[in-house]
């Protein structure tokens, strides 16, 4: 249940682990179904989106200062829009799964035109 996308500077895994569920639920207040409530009503709070992106890539693997570094550099100063999409991207395939593609499977994929 992992989403791997180019942010910032490179290809990141996002992944919110239980643990970082838990720190995400300590950080907004609210537990992980308030929250994704919040995003399907598109009622959540700017805390909210930058907290799903940087625990997402701490659980992810990336170092928790890596995390903040990336946050204050590629999160903070783009537009909301851009943002909100990658952390419901985060929340969402942990909340419903998210298979990743193999690579030589999409890279097949790709070139047959599917």
């Amino acid at each position: 249940m992992q989403h791997t996308v180019y942010f910032g500077d490179g290809e990141k895994t996002f992944a919110l682990t239980t643990e970082m569920i838990l720190e995400l639920e300590r950080k907004t207040g609210v537990g992980i179904g308030e929250l994704y409530r919040r995003f399907l009503r598109q009622d959540f709070h700017f805390t909210d989106i930058v907290e799903i992106v940087r625990t997402g890539l701490i659980g992810g693997g990336t170092s928790p200062a890596e995390a903040q570094i990336l946050i204050d550099t590629y999160a903070m100063p783009r537009p909301v829009i851009e943002i909100h999409l990658l952390a419901f991207e985060i929340l969402d395939a942990r909340w419903n799964g998210k298979t990743e593609v193999d690579a030589a499977v999409a890279e097949a994929l790709a070139e047959s035109g599917l």
